[in-house]
């Protein structure tokens, strides 16, 4: 059975999956009004990645019975100072999501919740990837690159 105090962290981290849905949308919407399409796909299927994650936990504790309502999401903008500032932003929220599947890791060992503790470290082993994955691309954006040109070398993030 898996802990209270897991149950309220995963119920929230559905919220924090949503809204990182909802920023890589933002920040495909971005790129995708500056004519970079190619951009703007790679966040695209980033937020479609995300929504996945979200949905791998409902189904979690659906299959755990524990009942629960959707969290709220605010606003996501959908303007960034410059490219590399929403690149940023990207590898910011991924940096904070590992922190938080790391935290929840912490509380089912804490908790004696092997079964909440096992289904975590795919997400964990999940966000090591997810963060490489955005300083390359932070790292690409930032070498001055263009990024019209750049779109060439986009599909080795895909």
């Amino acid at each position: 059975m898996l802990s209270a105090d897991l149950r309220k962290l995963l119920i929230s981290q559905i919220g924090n999956e949503l809204a990182a849905h909802q920023l890589y949308l933002a920040i495909a919407l971005y790129f995708e009004r500056q004519s970079l399409d190619r951009w703007g796909k790679l966040f695209s299927e980033q937020s479609v990645e995300e929504a996945q994650h979200a949905r791998k936990i409902m189904d979690f504790l659906t299959d755990n019975e524990v009942e629960f309502d959707l969290p709220a999401l605010k606003a996501q903008p959908t303007r960034f100072p410059s490219p590399l500032e929403a690149a940023r932003r990207a590898l910011e929220s991924e940096k904070t999501v590992a922190r938080q599947f790391d935290t929840m890791a912490a509380v089912a060992a804490a908790n004696d919740d092997h079964r909440g503790h096992q289904f975590l470290q795919w997400f964990i082993e999940e966000q090591v990837e997810e963060e490489a994955k955005l300083q390359s691309i932070v790292d690409l954006i930032d070498s001055g690159i263009n990024l019209f040109q750049a779109e060439a070398l986009l599909d080795r993030f895909e």
